[in-house]
């Protein structure tokens, strides 16, 4: 089904989100959305998807004018979208959640539901147990339910917003195939990423939005450097590596094991010195968001010890490891790391931690002001976070991290990034790393672990490998350690 939008546009107060934006997509095709966070992207695809609507423009499926005023009017026009925060219900379990918005009688077929999902899920290379709860799912692992649902019901139009963040390397092979194989099949796909590499790869073609505007179109093979100057309109390229830290020990871990119902890592013995970085690798539930919060105080250890500093925090409540100089920043933003309905003076208030009886609103005003400068959001300390860029959530979280840090932990700090956005950040966090702080990071971005990492740790199943020296290990040792291969 083509799909063609008309002079879309759409504002948010003084932002111009979207710019009198014209774009047609043919049936059989894979189009790629490009740009910068904040450049209108996930906007124009929310307009077309239902979940916002234009101030005013034209939706066309299949030659015909559409009113779109719902996720449902779009799942009946035959639209779907994968947002890059997956919207599901954490109380359901999966096989409830993968029903939401199908047809049929008030009693769903859940088993013949769970008998496709278990196919579908299995033509992917994802291992959900249909019979877990969503809210134990990793946020990877929530995309692919998403992915898994929307197929099901029968999109024609499928909308992927940053739809590898939380995958693996092969997934994502498996997701790519498939999404040609729906294209043959003559669906229009939908593809917005800041990946470069995965655009020119996958889509035959590219569209380019910047600061609201399609700034333009190009056809594939592309010339990488022409598409980055349309995304940023200059040159952009990765900083140098920076030297790794040798200050003090900042956390150590003895002979540390963590679990849940799904997995158990043992054995885990290392040591981050102040101005280090270690990145986490492996795919995605494969044991390193299971250490990453062992390390913050957030799940207990089941045997082991974690040292922060001369202290040892085992068994120790987060805030405990606050007071000692340790920070965590989470995936799901708008879920774990930032308040809905707040604003961002709001949170910048609430993260001064000030004990009084009345709120300073003027200096609560007047610190969001300079942080919103210093850190590049584009928002005003009124504007509720939900209202933000994923790019810009990313921001102000960044902004409320306290001064001085002995250790910060994130997981995927720079998920649906572009490449500028993403450099930005890194510069921000090895500013830290010079001050002291150590950091430890998850990612799913194996040029990322290389590039920022000073050692890396490769988790498989559980098990986890030595700590590895980033400098000296390439993209495809990594990828060979993160499928199992090789690790002891």
């Amino acid at each position: 089904m083509d799909v063609e939008l008309k002079n879309i546009q759409k504002w948010f107060g003084p932002v111009h989100a979207n710019d009198g934006i014209s774009l047609k997509v043919e049936a059989g095709t894979i189009q790629g959305i490009l740009g910068e966070n904040g450049a209108g992207k996930s906007t124009l695809m929310k307009v077309l998807s239902g979940f916002i609507d234009a101030d005013s423009g034209e939706i066309v499926l299949g030659g015909k004018s559409a009113r779109i005023g719902s996720p449902a009017d779009a799942i009946r026009h035959g639209v779907g979208m994968l947002h890059q925060d997956p919207l599901d219900f954490p109380p359901m379990q999966v096989i409830d959640d993968f029903l939401i918005g199908a047809d049929g009688s008030i009693l769903p077929g859940r088993s013949s539901a769970r008998r496709e999902f278990i196919e579908l899920a299995e033509r992917f290379g994802f291992s959900i147990d249909p019979n877990n709860y969503v809210s134990s799912l990793t946020v990877g692992e929530r995309q692919q339910l998403e992915i898994l649902r929307l197929l099901w019901l029968g999109v024609n139009v499928l909308i992927l917003d940053e739809p590898t963040t939380g995958i693996s390397a092969p997934q994502r092979v498996k997701l790519f195939g498939t999404l040609h194989l729906l294209a043959e099949q003559g669906k229009a796909i939908l593809f917005v990423s800041h990946k470069l590499e995965e655009v020119e790869g996958l889509c035959s073609r590219v569209a380019v939005l910047r600061r609201g505007k399609l700034v333009g179109e190009a056809k594939a093979p592309y010339r990488t450097s022409e598409l980055v100057e349309m995304m940023f309109g200059k040159e952009v390229s990765l900083a140098d590596r920076a030297p790794a830290g040798e200050g003090e020990p900042v956390i150590e871990l003895r002979g540390l094991a963590v679990e849940d119902f799904k997995l158990s890592v043992r054995g885990v013995d290392f040591q981050l010195k102040a101005g280090e970085t270690l990145g986490l690798a492996g795919m995605e539930g494969s044991g390193q968001r299971l250490l990453l919060q062992a390390c913050a105080g957030l799940i207990r250890p089941v045997a082991g010890q974690v040292i922060v500093g001369a202290h040892d925090l085992t068994g120790r409540h987060y805030h405990n490891f606050m007071q000692r100089g340790v920070s965590y920043m989470p995936a799901s933003r708008l879920e774990e790391g930032l308040i809905s309905g707040l604003t961002l003076a709001e949170h910048f208030i609430l993260g001064q931690n000030i004990r009084r009886t009345f709120v300073d609103w003027r200096a609560g005003l007047d610190l969001a002001k300079q942080r919103i400068a210093e850190f590049s959001i584009r928002g005003t300390p009124t504007t509720r976070v939900e209202a933000l860029s994923g790019g810009n959530q990313q921001r102000a979280m960044l902004a409320l991290l306290k001064t001085p840090l002995k250790l910060l932990l994130m997981e995927h700090p720079t998920r649906g990034l572009d490449i500028e956005s993403a450099i930005w950040i890194w510069g921000k966090l090895k500013e830290r790393c010079q001050l002291g702080t150590a950091i430890i990071f998850i990612s799913s971005d194996l040029d990322e672990l290389l590039h920022y990492s000073d050692r890396i740790l490769v988790f498989f199943g559980g098990m986890v490998s030595r700590p590895l020296d980033a400098s000296a290990t390439t993209v495809e040792q990594l990828g060979e350690l993160i499928g199992g291969v090789g690790l002891n």
